[in-house]
């Protein structure tokens, strides 16, 4: 009898897919970097994607298939306009999913709840009754556990962190405001602005080397974003009452280098009592925590 679920995880940097069980382990996976397409060639991501679905998913059909996504996205209608994947505005991902698996029902979750979603089952979150998962990486995307369960909100959509506005004067973002988190405390934006105070090096990993190495623009880089994280922490958490953050990403990998600043400009920036009583520690799951979330979601009533 079939007892597990496949998922997939798309995001800007790399698309993932997965057998996951029904106790949350990960039996299977496979991984490959996002396919750089224009706009007006959404077929080349959603190549990747399937054939990476095929190769996981073996002879027995899943329970169900759980496809996290950045987004925006549309989850009544199986769509996605993820702002780091310029290839795929509105595009039906979930119909094609459906061909590459037939028979087996496909939900459609945001990447970020998602990871938060997978993080409170079986990662860092465990037994968290009110929870902001982030994922720091190209973007800045967050999701919700609310009474210990997933809050989607009814478009899909909430918990968008990385687009709450903290600097008005800042940067343009890709959403189109102006200033938002993730202009701040993505991999890309600070690179690009240590890139232009003086910093010669080429992508987030190297810059979190030259923070813990000591270099003095790396280190305001990170200063920098952790403030800027901060401001949409502390919002978040003045709002829903927060028990607990976890963070995870690509730019987490960055550890204390990113987690010491961070933990700091939480505490300087909240000001409400049970505001200050946050923790804030890395994600546990890794790569996989957008796959678990996503399987989690996907998986029918017991």
């Amino acid at each position: 009898m079939t007892s597990h679920v496949l998922a997939a995880d798309i995001g800007g940097t790399k698309l993932a897919a997965a057998l996951v069980g029904k106790d949350g382990t990960v039996l299977r996976r496979a991984e490959v970097p996002t396919p750089a397409a224009p706009p007006g060639r959404p077929g080349v991501v959603a190549d990747a994607l399937t054939g990476l679905l095929r190769e996981v998913a073996g002879e027995e059909p899943p329970l169900a298939v759980g496809v996290a996504s950045a987004g925006p996205l549309d989850p009544q209608a199986g769509t996605v306009s993820p702002v780091n994947i310029p290839a795929w505005r509105d595009y039906p991902v979930l119909a094609r999913v459906a061909d590459a698996v037939p028979g087996a029902p496909c939900h459609l979750f945001g990447d970020a709840v998602a990871a938060a979603a997978g993080e409170h089952w079986r990662g860092a979150g465990r037994e968290a009754g009110a929870m902001l998962g982030i994922v720091v990486s190209t973007g800045v995307g967050g999701g919700l556990v609310l009474d210990g369960v997933p809050y989607t909100g009814p478009t899909g959509n909430a918990g968008h962190i990385g687009h709450i506005v903290v600097d008005p004067g800042g940067a343009r973002c890709p959403c189109g405001a102006t200033g938002c988190v993730e202009t701040i405390a993505s991999g890309p934006s600070m690179v690009r602005w240590a890139t232009g105070n003086g910093w010669r090096g080429a992508d987030a990993r190297e810059l979190a080397q030259a923070a813990a190495a000591g270099e003095p623009v790396a280190l305001a880089a990170f200063d920098r974003a952790a403030e800027g994280l901060a401001a949409g922490i502390v919002a978040v958490a003045t709002i829903c009452d927060l028990d607990l953050v976890v963070v995870g990403g690509g730019v987490s990998a960055a550890g204390e280098v990113l987690f010491a600043p961070l933990r700091k400009a939480v505490a300087g920036q909240a000001s409400l009592e049970y505001v200050r009583r946050l923790r804030v520690v890395p994600a546990a799951l890794g790569r996989d925590a957008g796959l678990v979330g996503a399987a989690r979601m996907a998986l029918p009533p017991s």
